[in-house]
């Protein structure tokens, strides 16, 4: 997904991103939430490791945007049972804290 242009510290350029948002909603809005994709490894809570075509790295968690469709490239593919377990796992652990 093309994540450029952007402000700050967020994520850049073109990546793999895990669309984290329900299929139901991304068939009735214009945008898809996305997690990019990062083989920078970070010691945060926020962040779940993630192997995916070959490489090693992380899904940003931290990094989270609401994008319309026309920004997702393509699909490349789909993470692991274990992967997305451990993303919806994370999510809720942030979204449940005070």
């Amino acid at each position: 997904m093309a994540l450029d242009p952007t402000i700050g510290a967020e994520i850049r350029k073109t990546r793999p991103c895990l669309v984290v948002s329900p299929d139901e909603m991304n068939r009735h809005l214009q945008t898809v939430i996305v997690a990019p994709m990062t083989t920078t490894v970070r010691p945060f809570p926020m962040r779940v490791s993630v192997s995916f075509k070959g490489k090693h790295g992380q899904v940003a968690l931290d990094h989270l945007r609401a994008v319309p469709h026309h920004r997702l490239v393509r699909r490349l593919g789909a993470v692991s049972p274990q992967t997305a377990a451990a993303v919806s796992a994370t999510l809720i652990e942030m979204f449940s804290r005070p």
